[in-house]
C-alpha cells in the first residue's frame, strides 16, 4: 500500500520499520519538530525521523495539520492509508478523510479501556493483569473509532513502564502489518463508551510518592514512573527518586523509615511498607540503596515526604 506514516518516539518508529520491511510504500513520513533535548539542549530528531531517515524516506515536520499547506502536502501524496502512532498532533476532520482507507491508528492498550495520552503507564498504575494493542480506524473523537483489531499483552509482575513499552512496540508493529495484510477482510467493531477509561498525560507532581496509599499501590507508581517522569519523594527536604521498590512487611506511620537493611530502606505506607532497592539523591546518578546507605544513613524513625 502507499503509505503516508505520522508519528514520534520509539513506539512509533518501530512500526515504521515494520511497515517498510513489509515492502509498503512509505510515501510520506510525518513527525513532530526537532525538540531541545539533554543537558546541552541541542534540537534533537524524534526516533520516527531518524528511522526515516536511515531508510531514505521523505519526511515532513508541520507544526499542525490545520493549515491550507500542510493539507496540501498531504492531499499530493495520493495515499491509500495514513497509519499514525503516538504522533502528538491533532488530526482534523479534513485529513482523516484524505486517503481512500481512511486513517489507522495503533493504540497501546485494549480499547476502549485506557483512551488517551499514556495508556501503558496507567494500565500499571490500576494494576491491571493485561493491556494490548488496538488498530483502530480513527474518527474525530478521542482514540473513539471502529476498532480492527485486537492483541492482548499480559502485564507482569515486574514490568515497568519502559519494559511494557517496548513488548507493545513490538506487539503494534506486527499488528498494523497484519492489519494491512487483511484489511480487505477485517471487521470493525464499534467501541463501547460505557467501558472506556481516560488515561490522561503524566505529570511531574503525581509522581510524587503518597506514603498514606497501600504499599502496593506505591510499588505500582514506582514501576509505571519509571523511565518518566520517575517517582520521587523527599528526604529532609531534598528531591529523592525511587527507581526499584518492593512491598515489605511492617508497619507504621506512613512515610517512617522502618529499617536499613537487606531489603533496602523500608518505609511505612498507608498499609503496610514499601522496600526502595534502588534511588536517586538530587545531583547524583542511581545507585542501590545499599550503596546509598552506605554513605548517607538513614536511621529508623526518620520521615520521608518532607
Amino acid at each position: 500500500m502507499r503509505i503516508i506514516f505520522a508519528g514520534t518516539p520509539p513506539f512509533a518508529a518501530a512500526a515504521l520499520n515494520a511497515l517498510a520491511d513489509a515492502g509498503h510504500d512509505i510515501a510520506l513520513v510525518l513527525t513532530q519538530p526537532d525538540r531541545p533535548a539533554g543537558r546541552g539542549m541541542k534540537l534533537m530528531p524524534s526516533a520516527v525521523k531518524q528511522a526515516a531517515l536511515a531508510r531514505g524516506l521523505p519526511v515532513s515536520q508541520p507544526p499542525s495539520l490545520k493549515s491550507p499547506e500542510a493539507q496540501t502536502e498531504l492531499r499530493a501524496v495520493d495515499a491509500d492509508v495514513m497509519v499514525v502512532a503516538a504522533y502528538g498532533l491533532i488530526l482534523p476532520q479534513a485529513v482523516l478523510d484524505l486517503p481512500r482507507l481512511g486513517c489507522l491508528n495503533i493504540h497501546a492498550s485494549l480499547l476502549p479501556r485506557w483512551r488517551g495520552a499514556a495508556p501503558i503507564q496507567r494500565a500499571i498504575l490500576a494494576g491491571d493483569v493485561e493491556t494490548g494493542i488496538t488498530i483502530m480506524q480513527m474518527d474525530a473523537g478521542l482514540d473513539t473509532g471502529a476498532m480492527l483489531s485486537k492483541t492482548m499483552v499480559p502485564i507482569r509482575d515486574d514490568d515497568t513502564a519502559a519494559s511494557l513499552h517496548d513488548v507493545l512496540a513490538a506487539a503494534g508493529a506486527s499488528a498494523i502489518v497484519a492489519a494491512l495484510a487483511n484489511y480487505a477482510t477485517l471487521v470493525p467493531a464499534a467501541q463501547d463508551d460505557a467501558q472506556a477509561t481516560y488515561a490522561a498525560k503524566l505529570s511531574k507532581d503525581e509522581a510524587q510518592l503518597d506514603w498514606n496509599q497501600p504499599a502496593d499501590a506505591l510499588a505500582r507508581a514506582v514501576r509505571a514512573y519509571n523511565p518518566a517522569p520517575g517517582a520521587w519523594t523527599l528526604l529532609e527536604g531534598a528531591p529523592l527518586k525511587v527507581w526499584m521498590a518492593a512491598t515489605a512487611t511492617g508497619a507504621g506511620d506512613p512515610g517512617t523509615v522502618l529499617r536499613a537493611d537487606a531489603e533496602g530502606l523500608v518505609v511505612a505506607c498507608g498499609s503496610g511498607a514499601l522496600a526502595l532497592r534502588e534511588i536517586q539523591p538530587a545531583g547524583s546518578k542511581r545507585m542501590s540503596a545499599a550503596a546509598f546507605l552506605a554513605g548517607r544513613p538513614v536511621p529508623p524513625g526518620s520521615r520521608l515526604g518532607h
